[in-house]
């Protein structure tokens, strides 16, 4: 039997949701921000299964993430930054974290290659590579924790993690690499800004999460506005330990942005989008290949890039419309994790407007890293609205199309998911460039540093010559 506390309340929520203008915006702000389910304590051995359960999925996803790289692995190249940036310095300034790049602070990629310094040389390509892949398989886990109050089925919120995982944009450029853990740390820091965990141990979790967000990438200041909700319908400062996190990132931020700013050395930070140019870089960048990187391409040549990104546009509307009227309880999420996609893709493009005059080719996508986000709350906002309609089945709806329709969303979203991942999964992009072999560059520097008689060596790290310490390279 049902108990009547229960009924009563699956009377009064369905209630609400046939009255929505009753609900108001604090009812809103409930569907943004709901509990996290509770769940009955475990036994030690059931904790202990599940800790290796979890421990063997992000092992599983770091190996599929390490494989998605075609040609030269990516265990045997240093990607970027990570390169002539982060190894670089931490080997001319041991443990010298609080630098500016960029015009802002990188800590986990600085932290990341301050570590790898202590590896012998030739391994650093792999350590890496293997850190970028433990970090973003990482916060998939989270993800698939955080997202429990907003998607009940574990079957799609296991969905919703490997989505993270098979991101048709990764192989172009974040994927495997410590310089671009930051873009996987954002979907993370957007689940843990909804999320309400009830034990001490997931508050800390978020706390420290949001802080290594924000302090790792500017763009973490995109979320102000799902903060301040927060702020404002959670009044227990035990719900807040994810918005000191991320308040203290961002504080930490500031002297790095001032200094940058002062120091004028990246002056492609000058250059801004207009606005014209950053709301074509969200069609074409985000809203086209959010249907899938290969599949935007054939759209494409069909009806060129316009008219292609007319067609995603909308798909997507139909998708989110039907959302919208028929999920009364997902409006707010979906709304939220729109905006916000939306947000921090013109604000990062605009911000570096340098990208938007570069070419946009299948292996060279300029601004890729901020696709990243929005393109994977687009995905988020279908699967919880899906989640949503599937709860109908379960609320008395019995009514052979209230049963019919959840099936079929749910049939047609892992079919359509499915086939762009499988198109999607390995292809060349930014980060398959064979100049990032690091096997001949380490060589070069054990060779150079065995015939040193200063205990220095003057390498060319990119474009320009750094010198190195000998003492401070693991051979």
């Amino acid at each position: 039997m049902i108990p009547e506390t229960s009924r009563s309340s699956e009377h009064a929520r369905a209630m609400r949701d046939a009255h929505p203008s009753a609900r108001g915006f604090h009812g809103a702000l409930g569907d943004l921000f709901p509990a996290a389910p509770e769940v009955p304590s475990p036994t030690w051995g059931a904790r202990a299964l599940s800790a290796v359960i979890q421990v063997a999925a992000v092992a599983l996803g770091a190996v599929v993430l390490l494989l998605r790289v075609p040609g030269l692995p990516p265990w045997d190249t240093i990607y970027g930054e990570d390169y002539w940036e982060f190894f670089t310095q931490a080997i001319q300034q041991p443990w010298h974290l609080f630098i500016t790049y960029n015009g802002y602070w990188q800590f986990l990629p600085r932290l990341i290659a301050q570590l790898v310094r202590y590896l012998p040389l030739a391994d650093a390509s792999w350590a890496f590579a293997v850190s970028g892949a433990v970090v973003a398989a990482c916060c998939a886990l989270f993800i698939f924790h955080a997202s429990a109050g907003h998607i009940r089925s574990a079957k799609l919120r296991a969905l919703l993690a490997v989505a993270l995982v098979l991101l048709p944009a990764a192989p172009m450029e974040i994927i495997d690499s410590g310089v671009n853990t930051a873009w996987y740390l954002l979907p993370a820091l957007f689940w843990a800004a909804l999320w309400r965990p009830r034990t001490r141990a997931g508050m800390a979790v978020v706390g420290l999460l949001a802080f290594i967000a924000a302090a790792s990438n500017i763009l973490s200041i995109t979320l102000a506005p799902v903060f301040a909700l927060r702020l404002y319908g959670l009044r227990r400062p035990r719900e807040h330990a994810v918005t000191a996190g991320w308040l203290a990132g961002c504080v930490a931020q500031v002297p790095f942005v001032f200094a940058g700013r002062a120091s004028g050395s990246d002056a492609r930070l000058a250059v801004h989008a207009t606005a014209g140019q950053s709301l074509a870089f969200y069609g074409h960048d985000v809203l086209l290949p959010s249907l899938g990187w290969h599949l935007s391409w054939w759209l494409r040549s069909v009806a060129g890039i316009n008219g292609a990104t007319v067609i995603a546009a909308v798909m997507l509307a139909a998708i989110f419309g039907i959302i919208l009227l028929t999920q009364v309880r997902a409006r707010a999420f979906v709304v939220t994790a729109l905006v916000v996609g939306f947000i921090a893709a013109v604000v990062g493009i605009t911000i570096n407007g340098h990208l938007v005059t570069q070419p946009l080719l299948r292996d060279s996508e300029p601004g890729n890293r901020y696709t990243v986000l929005p393109i994977f709350l687009i995905v988020t906002a279908v699967i919880v609205g899906v989640d949503h309609a599937l709860r109908e089945r379960t609320r008395g709806h019995h009514r052979t199309g209230a049963v019919l329709r959840p099936a079929l969303a749910v049939t047609a979203l892992v079919a359509i998911l499915a086939a762009t991942w499988v198109v999607d999964f390995r292809y060349a992009g930014m980060r398959s460039e064979r100049s990032w072999a690091w096997g001949p560059i380490a060589a070069k520097w054990t060779h150079d540093c065995a015939l040193s008689q200063s205990g220095e060596i003057v390498e060319k790290t990119g474009a320009v010559y750094e010198t190195l310490v000998c003492r401070n390279i693991n051979p």
